[in-house]
């Protein structure tokens, strides 16, 4: 589960030309940058880091998050939601701010120790845009708990990759912006989900009309689960204007074991299934980079469109059967498209 909010000490603060009342700050270990107001911190405090995509509770503490957005809401589980403020990328005097990074002495009490995930203890939930009413149809139950899902690690969360993998080969996918999909067949049994929800058969649910389209229940072989994006017309707004609805895969699962396929078996896995995959951008990219050098790879046209900026770039360790991945988003995507 993504961290959302921790404990984080203050690397450096970085002057905003022009600006006299707020200053950027970033992290120890962490490639954010979010906007303060000046004097706030000093090099070497700690402070309470939440990243962009929380939901941040609807409480007086975080009241001034409402200026310029209205009250998003999340379902955590059937007939449950949370509603709180969401925080996004922003560009305040110039400056890309993403996230919030607030001191210590705003909450009370003994706080645990740097690094600690405390986005529980906040009351913080991820905020996931819901599937369209009119692709939804009737929810089954909760995602399977024998399939892992299909969360990755942001490369500014964990700065910390660049250096346990440097100098190792890579395959990398564009990211495609849709709804996180999976299809599976266990035990003779087959389902398709969402990111948290399983659903029932019904014309009404897009994965489910994916599946009869390809008659995914009777060819799809028992013991694997594929995952990847849904995504175009009447999805997340289409954003990289894809023209009708389709699946593009990204990971094929061995349940019983929990491995991943190979760039190679999973090509195969989905070319005899008539199942769309993510578009490989390279299988041999060798990780040397600064976090700057792949956030501006991230910032280039779609292969789906080539008339549109792509959402970012999926880094996944080559031929590992573990999930050794990590994913940058283009940061003029989430601009352009105020997320």
């Amino acid at each position: 589960m993504r961290s959302l909010a921790s404990i984080r000490r203050i690397d450096k603060l970085i002057p905003i030309e022009g600006a006299d009342a707020i200053e950027l700050v970033t992290m120890v270990g962490m490639g954010w940058q979010c906007v303060t107001r000046k004097g706030t911190f000093k090099p070497g405090d700690l402070c309470v880091f939440f990243e962009i995509d929380s939901l941040l509770p609807n409480t007086p503490q975080f009241s001034f998050l409402s200026k310029g957005q209205k009250l998003k809401k999340s379902i955590l589980e059937i007939g449950k939601e949370v509603e709180g403020w969401r925080l996004k990328t922003v560009r305040l005097r110039g400056a890309l701010s993403q996230g919030l990074a607030l001191p210590l002495s705003e909450f009370p009490g003994t706080l645990p120790e740097e690094g600690a995930d405390i986005t529980a203890l906040m009351n913080v939930y991820k905020y996931e845009a819901p599937v369209p009413v009119h692709l939804a149809g009737e929810l089954k139950g909760a995602y399977p708990g024998y399939i892992s899902k299909t969360d990755e690690i942001r490369l500014q969360a964990d700065t910390s990759f660049l250096d346990k993998y440097r100098g190792q080969r890579f395959y990398c996918t564009s990211k495609v912006d849709g709804t996180s999909s999976t299809f599976f067949k266990y035990n003779g049994e087959f389902g398709a989900c969402g990111h948290k929800w399983e659903y029932r058969e019904s014309e009404k649910n897009i994965f489910w009309r994916i599946a009869r389209q390809l008659n995914l229940k009777e060819k799809f072989p028992d013991g694997y689960a594929a995952q990847g994006e849904t995504a175009g017309e009447g999805i997340q707004s289409n954003r990289i204007k894809l023209k009708g609805t389709n699946f593009y895969g990204f990971y094929v699962i061995e349940i019983a074991t929990g491995k991943y396929l190979s760039l190679d078996d999973m090509t195969h896995f989905y070319k005899e299934l008539g199942l769309n995959m993510v578009p490989v951008i390279s299988d041999n990219f060798v990780l040397n980079h600064t976090v700057e050098d792949l956030l501006k790879l991230s910032d280039a046209p779609s292969p789906l469109n080539p008339n549109e900026l792509q959402e970012g770039i999926v880094y996944r360790l080559y031929d590992s059967s573990n999930k050794v991945t990590f994913k940058v988003i283009s940061n003029a995507y989430l601009e352009k498209w105020g997320l």
